[in-house]
C-alpha cells in the first residue's frame, strides 16, 4: 500500500476542485475569490441545470448593456461593476431561485420587487419557470451601472 505525500494530496485536491465544482448546501457554487471574467465564467459553468441557463443569460445581458463592465467573484457570488466606481449588481444562487441584487435598487425605476435589510438594495428573484423580462432587466442594469457603486 502506498501513501501519498501531503504535497501530492494537495495537488490532487486542487485538480479535483477544478474539475468538479463544489456546490454548497444552498446550491451555490464554491468559487475562489478573484477578479475578472474567468472566475465569473467558472461560477456560471458550475451552476446546475436551469440556473446555468439563467446565469449565462444574465451575464450576456449585463455585458451587452455595459460593455466595459468589471467582474469578480467574492463571497461565492459574481459581482458586476464599473472599474473605479464600485459594484452595482451581484448574482447569488439558492436551492430554488437565482437572486439578482441591485445595490442601489431603490434608485431604479421602477424599483425591483424584492426588499432587503439594506436600505438601498433591492432584489429580483428568478425561479425556474419565471419568464425573464429582458427589457426590464436591461433597463435596470443600465440605470444601476450609472449610479455610484458599492465599495466592497
Amino acid at each position: 500500500m502506498t501513501s501519498k505525500t501531503p504535497e501530492r494530496s494537495e495537488k490532487t485536491a486542487r485538480k479535483r476542485a477544478e474539475e468538479e465544482p463544489v456546490l454548497l448546501a444552498s446550491g451555490n457554487p464554491r468559487i475562489a475569490k478573484a477578479d475578472g471574467d474567468a472566475p465569473v465564467q467558472a461560477y456560471i459553468a458550475a451552476l446546475p441545470g436551469w440556473k446555468g441557463d439563467v446565469g449565462r443569460r444574465l451575464d450576456a445581458l449585463i455585458v451587452r448593456t455595459v460593455p466595459d463592465v468589471y467582474k469578480a467573484v467574492k463571497w461565492n457570488s459574481p459581482l458586476y461593476g464599473v472599474e473605479g466606481d464600485g459594484w452595482f449588481l451581484s448574482i447569488h444562487t439558492f436551492r430554488n431561485y437565482v437572486k439578482v441584487a441591485f445595490f442601489r435598487g431603490t434608485s431604479l425605476r421602477p424599483v425591483p420587487p424584492g426588499a432587503s435589510k439594506s436600505k438601498d438594495t433591492r432584489y429580483l428573484d428568478i425561479r425556474q419557470d419565471d419568464p425573464l423580462d429582458e427589457a426590464q432587466l436591461t433597463a435596470w442594469v443600465k440605470q444601476a451601472s450609472q449610479l455610484p457603486g458599492e465599495r466592497m
